[in-house]
């Protein structure tokens, strides 16, 4: 890898990641609601995602699927109706994701975190248009393409999954700071309304 293009890389990916986008409300929620340890079931779904998303990037695959916005309508719609399900469950104080009165969740298998997760990362057409407007160009052709591409996104995976855990954990610590206050209700429903957002933020966005 060129040194140079690397310097140039890691920060400019590390700004987009940690500006909020629908991933890091997701990790925000969810450290909000379950906890910082479950969500990183979710942090693992979304991190496939992005790796797919970015390599098809590179490989070309990313500009023939935005011919077809068909297949991106029907990944977002299905996956904001689903999350925007969990939300209004969570808003009700009902569900599997909403704290009960003593402050704990009900069992939410890991495969349905992940799965969350990683339909959030590739039913962005945002996240695709993104990654084929950046990421090519920090590939080198002077340089092997294989080698090249495993960096860059061991990289991306890296910085993505740091932000990740800021927002979880900052959702972990907003949801002590409203457990001491003994307002569950009030915390599903500030859950439920990110969790809403990012519903229609996927849907429509």
């Amino acid at each position: 890898m060129n040194l140079a293009v690397l310097a140039i890389f890691i920060p400019t990916f590390f700004f987009v990641s940690i500006t909020p986008g629908m991933c890091m409300t997701l990790a925000l929620t969810m450290g909000m609601s379950i906890g910082l340890r479950r969500t990183l079931w979710m942090m693992l779904g979304e991190l496939m995602g992005v790796g797919l998303v970015a390599g098809a990037s590179v490989l070309g695959v990313a500009a023939i699927l935005l011919q077809y916005p068909a297949l991106f309508d029907l990944l977002r719609l299905g996956g904001g109706a689903y999350l925007a399900y969990i939300g209004v469950q969570m808003w009700r104080s009902k569900g599997r994701m909403a704290l009960s009165a003593s402050g704990a969740t009900h069992d939410v298998t890991a495969i349905e975190l992940a799965l969350q997760g990683f339909v959030t990362a590739i039913s962005n057409p945002k996240g695709w248009a993104f990654f084929i407007a950046l990421l090519p160009p920090f590939v080198d052709p002077n340089y092997r393409m294989v080698p090249q591409l495993a960096v860059l996104l061991c990289i991306i995976l890296l910085i993505e999954f740091c932000c990740l855990l800021m927002y979880a954990a900052g959702g972990k610590t907003l949801s002590r700071f409203l457990q001491r206050s003994s307002n569950i209700r009030l915390m599903n429903r500030v859950a439920g309304s990110l969790m809403l957002g990012v519903a229609v933020w996927l849907a429509f966005g």
